[in-house]
């Protein structure tokens, strides 16, 4: 069955008439049109005051009720592809400032990294996930695109994943009863507070429509907040929050009820007002429809900007060369005097936006699916900073790199308060795909720059890199790190992430927060978000000597019982070379790390071998490879999979050999080496071609002692109705003589891989027999893939 295109909007369902709508897909010459200077920018009728203001009870409050009253749930969200922005026309030169190789063995030095909103701890119905957050005093705030949540900084859970409306429980208005989603949230440094939006209504097909904005009173997520409801005539599609020291400034994309895109649209709210509870106005204006996907400037640092200075918002030009900018004056006591000017042209080196008319291009192993570059516009954040001597803005965005997508990313430094390029490069070190990026600077001016990271050959993956501020321009120089390797592809949608986060924590003003989404198995309404924390050398280090420490490649895998090696690399990152002794831990049961050497010299490397054994349990583990020296410490972790050997008494139940051997197949079997759940090898039974009938591969074995569940894992493509086609699985206990379904009768279009289970009696003899039934009908073949088998 065809979906089609809805709009932009997250939202629990669109009515009839917009779900019908197609995709909105600009023609070339109003997507490339040079602006009308007439319509380059007017004020907006939106603009005016809040049209609902109040002061809630603490969050912590409003959340044990919520949780009470609804249990979680949340709207459902199958927005399957995104409309294409106005951008610019591919360049007719290939990219010329791409870094087509990695950086040096010194790498960021990650601290904390764990799990934050997704699946296990959210009910997921949808994609994207939107994952956001910022960073306070002491706290962490994570939104994904209908929920929030507050975490110490080592990863406590202070504050459960809730939905984002909460915030307006007892508001009224669209703000309190709907959760549509594009949530934001920004620190404010300069105030120590939390502004969180979101906006509301969106299923309407006529409006009003709201962003509804809650500034925390304290520097306590959980405590009370002052919230706020605007509201919009136009559909105000993809907010992005800023916080300047005049106004919070938020952008949207515009949209007609109908889903025609209208303009880019621009937002400051009166922060001084916001932040003591007072009635608070907003003032809005738009540009031509020559432009979409603005970013407004957002601060970083507790050094303000200079008196006076207006919000700089850049975005994509018209051409394969330019940025277009427009600066925003607001005056709170005369609104007539405020004043929004532009666009003016930014030359940068030529690019291509990523993945061409469609936007959608990026890979994934073991799938068809291809996933969105987002590549119509800039990625959240605009982030600057003062650093006394100059004022610096980061940006970036997914461009063409070669056969593959990279990050282009930007270093701007203001001159009379007008944007000049500093430095740019195109992150492309490889044949891999790397897009939704999120760049940040610390207080000493090195770079971080986060993605995701996904090609035809590996799941997508949470990564980040950086560069030093004395560096060469131009260039990442700091190694590739992987906060998690990726479990599983998307296997239906294309939207994925829509931004990510690259925040910079004000405690020390050094430390990077990334926040990112990723699958721990294939799927599409399984994801997971993952917080990460780095710093890169030189900034808030006190030690006169100093290192880093990197592991290459970052991650392997073997069957229990081999071994996998990977290079320890070190590097002098301050004052001396010295002697850095090698640790590792987290290994899996069974397993050993050696180190050869056990020590070296900063600067020089070692290779670290794991050793499993036949007993290791199959799994993923995150070993941390430590370096101890005399003036620091520095670890970096190296991902191993174990594959399970013989399944604990199934023989091949990964089948890894490349072969059925210890099954007994019937009807059309074989062994892929595309799309295994984990390995390299599947099972299929049935074929991409119809077939007719049953195809099984079954086995029969003994439960050793000290086993008591059977596991299994099934990928099921079925695009025809469980009445014709269909994957089942049956167990025979054939020392009682009793036969279980552990899966039912199953067809879906796509699955992804499922874990199966059923508890088994040591000493009992069993036939496991895994089926995929095929009709034979031309044009909806059904196969099912199986994999890891085992016994524990």
């Amino acid at each position: 069955m065809s979906r089609s295109r809805p709009r932009r909007g997250r939202i629990a369902a669109l009515t009839a008439a917009l779900t019908a709508l197609p995709a909105l897909w600009l023609s070339a010459p109003a997507a490339h049109a040079a602006p009308d200077a007439a319509a380059a920018a007017h004020h907006s009728a939106d603009s005016g005051p809040a049209v609902r203001h109040d002061t809630s009870r603490p969050l912590r409050d409003l959340a044990k009720a919520a949780a009470h009253r609804h249990g979680g749930k949340h709207a459902q969200n199958n927005d399957p592809g995104e409309e294409r922005l106005p951008h610019p026309p591919a360049s007719p030169i290939p990219d010329p400032v791409v870094q087509s190789s990695p950086g040096g063995p010194s790498a960021p030095s990650t601290g904390s990294n764990f799990e934050g909103i997704g699946l296990g701890n959210y009910s997921i119905s949808g994609v994207p996930p939107d994952p956001n957050a910022a960073v306070g005093s002491s706290q962490i705030v994570e939104t994904v695109n209908t929920a929030y949540a507050v975490y110490s900084k080592t990863g406590t859970t202070v504050l459960a994943p809730t939905n984002t409306s909460t915030l307006w429980s007892g508001f009224g208005g669209s703000c309190q009863t709907t959760n549509d989603g594009d949530a934001v949230v920004r620190w404010d440094t300069l105030a120590s507070r939390w502004v969180v939006t979101q906006f509301a209504n969106v299923s309407s097909s006529s409006g009003p429509y709201y962003e509804c904005m809650a500034v925390s009173t304290s520097a306590d997520a959980t405590g009370s907040y002052n919230r706020y409801a605007y509201q919009f005539s136009s559909f105000p599609d993809y907010p992005k929050l800023s916080v300047w020291p005049d106004a919070y400034y938020i952008t949207y994309n515009m949209f007609t009820p109908s889903g025609t895109f209208l303009n880019a649209e621009v937002c400051a709210m009166n922060r001084a007002n916001m932040l003591t509870g007072a009635a608070a106005t907003q003032q809005c204006f738009t540009t031509s429809s020559s432009y979409g996907g603005l970013l407004g400037s957002d601060l970083d640092g507790s050094t303000a900007p200079p008196s006076g200075e207006p919000e700089l918002l850049v975005g994509l030009g018209t051409t394969s060369t330019t940025l277009a900018y427009w600066k925003f004056h607001v005056d709170w006591t005369t609104p007539a005097n405020s004043s929004f000017t532009g666009p003016s042209t930014l030359t940068v080196a030529s690019y291509t936006t990523a993945c061409g008319s469609s936007g959608t291009c990026v890979p994934q192993t073991g799938t068809s699916q291809q996933l969105d570059s987002l590549s119509d516009r800039l990625m959240f954040r605009l982030a600057y900073r003062n650093f006394g001597d100059h004022e610096s803005l980061v940006v970036n965005h997914a461009v063409t790199a070669g056969s593959s997508v990279g990050v282009r990313w930007y270093e701007l430094r203001l001159s009379g308060g007008s944007p000049t390029l500093y430095q740019q490069g195109t992150y492309a070190p490889d044949s891999a795909y790397r897009w939704m990026g999120s760049i940040a600077q610390d207080r000493v001016g090195n770079t971080a720059l986060g993605y995701s990271q996904s090609s035809s050959s590996v799941h997508p993956s949470v990564r980040y890199t950086g560069r030093l501020a004395g560096d060469t321009l131009g260039t990442m120089t700091q190694g590739e790190v992987t906060a998690i390797t990726g479990g599983g592809s998307q296997t239906t949608y294309s939207r994925w992430g829509d931004y990510s986060s690259m925040a910079v924590d004000p405690a020390d003003d050094c430390t990077f927060w990334y926040t990112n989404e990723y699958l721990p198995a294939n799927g599409n309404f399984n994801w997971h978000t993952r917080i990460a924390a780095f710093t890169l050398p030189n900034c808030g280090s006190t030690a006169t000597n100093d290192f880093s420490v990197a592991v290459s490649p970052a991650s392997g895998s073997v069957t229990a019982g081999s071994s996998a090696s990977t290079t320890v690399s070190t590097a002098v990152t301050a004052g001396s070379a010295q002697s850095v002794s090698l640790s590792a831990s987290g290994l899996p049961a069974g397993a050993t790390a050696t180190f050869s050497p056990t020590s070296v010299t900063a600067g020089n490397s070692s290779t670290l071998t794991v050793a499993t054994s036949s007993s290791t349990p199959a799994g993923t583990y995150s070993i941390t490879v430590t370096g101890t020296g005399a003036s620091a410490t520095h670890t970096a972790t190296y991902s191993l999979t174990v594959n399970s050997a013989s399944g604990g008494g199934v023989t091949n139940g990964g089948f890894e050999t490349g072969s059925l051997s210890g099954w007994t197949s019937a009807g059309t079997t074989s062994v892929v080496s595309t799309g295994a759940h984990s390995g390299t090898y599947a099972a299929r039974d049935g074929s991409t071609a119809p077939t007719n009938g049953d195809s099984s591969v079954a086995q029969t074995f003994t439960a050793p002692t000290g086993t008591g569940t059977l596991s299994f894992y099934y990928n099921v493509t079925c695009p025809d109705t469980i009445t014709y086609d269909w994957a089942t699985a049956k167990l025979r206990d054939n020392t009682t003589g009793t036969t279980t379904t552990v899966l039912a009768k199953t067809c879906v279009a796509s699955s992804g891989w499922v874990q199966k289970t059923a508890a088994v009696t040591a000493g009992h003899s069993y036939t496991l027999t895994l089926i995929s039934h095929d009709d034979n009908y031309t044009g909806d073949a059904t196969y099912a893939r199986y994999d890891d088998v085992t016994l524990s």
